[in-house]
Order: C-alpha cells, then structure tokens, then sequence
C-alpha cells in the first residue's frame, strides 16, 4: 500500500526501514507517550516491528516516510479472528512521529489520509484512538482529522512509575 501525501508518503515498511525506525522513535520523547514503545528501542526492536508488521494480511501498519526515510508509523488495529463480531467494523487507530518533525502537520495530514484508506479499503465504520492525557498535540492531531473527543479514561495507563489518564477520541462513517 501507498499513499502519497502533500507533505510525506504513507506505505508498507521494508527491511532497510530498521535504521530509520531506530532513529525517530528511540527517543524518550516519543517513547514517554507510547504504551507499546519500549525505551531505549534498539534495531533488533525495530528489525522485529518491521517483520511483524510487513507479515500481516492485510496490511494494517504502515511507515510514514519523508524522501524515503521512515519518520514515523501509522497503523489500525481491528483485533483478531476470535473477537465478538459486534467489533467486526471496529479498529483502534495509533500513529508516532520522530521529535524533529513535530509541529508541521504531517501526522494531521496522515492520520486524516489513513483513516479514509481505512473506511473505504477495510470497510469499517469505526475508528477510536486514546492517547495519554498529558500528550495535548496528539489529541490536537485525532481533533484536526475529525475526531470526536469522547471521555476520558482515569489512570487507564501506568508507564514509568505513573498513572496516567486516557482520552479516547473516535470517528465514525455510517453506510449511507
């Protein structure tokens, strides 16, 4: 898959992604806000990322690159085969960008472009996110792309020695 933006491309990652992965989402300031990101993240982290992500059918998580170079990542989870079916039109949406483009609209452009790709191509009909309340840019970002902000979750995560509140935001695209 590819999308081609105005300010980055969206696509699958390759092996030769490791490095590039390594470097934007190593730091502490993007691995703070990110349950799943483990600092310090090493190439094998990454390497591992790359292999599980390219391997799956469909495709759900993707690289968002700048001149080739992976900058960030973008991806929708829909859950597995042995979830409810009342879940089967449902997926969470989770997205990071390295530190040193914050601020420029790429993840507003790319999260509004995945989230369409992901209601016209998967056929869903709901997208929800959460983000650490802490993190006001990326829930600015899930507002920008059409987002609606619909509670917040108490101490919904505890990562390095903190509770944390989640805000849950989600978009919905009912059939006509």
């Amino acid at each position: 898959m590819q999308l081609t933006l105005s300010k980055s491309t969206i696509r699958s990652y390759r092996p030769a992604d490791a490095a590039s992965v390594t470097k934007h989402v190593g730091t502490y300031s993007v691995a703070r806000n990110m349950s799943a990101i483990p600092h310090p993240y090493s190439l094998q982290h990454a390497e591992e990322w790359i292999a599980t992500a390219s391997g799956r059918t469909p495709q759900t998580h993707f690289a968002i690159t700048i001149d080739d170079e992976v900058v960030g990542g973008i991806g929708v989870e829909a859950g597995d085969a042995g979830r409810l079916a009342v879940c089967d039109h449902c997926a969470e949406i989770g997205y990071w960008l390295g530190e040193s483009l914050w601020g420029r609209g790429i993840m507003s452009e790319a999260l509004f472009a995945l989230t369409e790709w992901a209601f016209t191509d998967l056929g869903l009909i709901r997208l929800h996110a959460a983000v650490y309340a802490r993190n006001t840019a990326s829930a600015r970002v899930l507002e920008k792309a059409g987002y609606e902000f619909e509670g917040r979750q108490r101490a919904r995560y505890f990562k390095d020695g903190e509770f944390i509140d989640g805000l849950m935001f989600a978009k919905v695209r009912l059939p006509n």
